[in-house]
């Protein structure tokens, strides 16, 4: 199966571009092979941090429409729970993902930018969910994470009218983190990421875990949940490194590094 994605690794950092001509759709290929590679650097101790961004104009413009024609109301449900399965999946995955949002980022493509844990845009990107212009509504978890990050009036405005906002907007509402030119966009998400890379795996996984904690959990429960992890980052040799470091005023240097 030709490769929809073309992923170079370079100081622990993964970087992933969707490569699926000419909008980068996100069709079955190229989610198939997301949940490959997420399997590959899950396991991979080397990759500590993952860049997702697109080839060419477009981040991704949207699902595969084609694949809409014979969809039955059965089929359909199915496609948008495995979709939802996937990008859940990325939510809580325990290596930090960044979206660098070169281009055109709509439908599927923005659901699956705001599954990522950070997200970055170039000024000139789109941002939409504009299924409501297809007789659709978002199916990949639109609906449910785009009013956790910018509110429910807002997200339902998006949602209701299909607007689509530049970058600056975007970042205007919280829907992404920071704005960089189109030039600088890519090595700006890998800078973060390589700073990102220089902690400790292990306390980075519980980072992860602790913050979706805040999205997943009543305040107290998700309190407790921070309470159990932060007992649990003392088992690893990492914590000693890092409170010697700081006592030592030196860098510290992790296990894993």
């Amino acid at each position: 199966m030709d490769s929809r994605w073309n992923v170079q690794i370079v100081d622990r950092v993964a970087v992933a571009t969707i490569t699926n001509p000419p909008a980068n759709a996100l069709g079955k290929p190229v989610l198939a092979q997301l949940g490959e590679l997420l399997d590959q650097w899950e396991k991979d101790t080397e990759i500590k941090a993952i860049v997702v961004t697109g080839e060419g104009r477009f981040f991704v413009a949207g699902a595969d429409i084609k694949e809409f024609t014979e969809l039955l109301p059965a089929d359909a449900e199915v496609m948008a729970k495995n979709g939802q399965a996937l990008f859940d999946r990325m939510e809580k995955f325990p290596k930090p993902i960044i979206a660098a949002i070169n281009g055109a980022c709509l439908g599927g493509g923005l659901e699956l930018a705001m599954a990522c844990h950070i997200r970055l845009a170039a000024p000139e990107a789109k941002l939409g969910l504009p299924e409501l212009n297809l007789g659709l509504i978002p199916g990949y978890g639109g609906t449910q994470r785009l009013p956790r990050l910018v509110g429910r009036g807002k997200a339902t405005q998006l949602i209701l009218t299909s607007e689509m906002i530049g970058g600056e907007e975007a970042h205007r509402i919280g829907l992404v983190e920071a704005v960089y030119p189109a030039e600088q966009l890519l090595e700006e998400a890998k800078k973060l990421a390589a700073t990102i890379a220089t902690k400790s795996a292990v306390t980075l996984k519980l980072a992860l875990a602790a913050v979706q904690g805040a999205v997943d959990l009543p305040l107290s429960e998700g309190l407790a949940k921070e309470a159990t992890l932060f007992g649990e980052a003392f088992t690893s040799e990492d914590v000693k490194e890092g409170v010697g470091a700081f006592l030592e005023k030196r860098k510290p240097n992790f296990a894993d590094r």
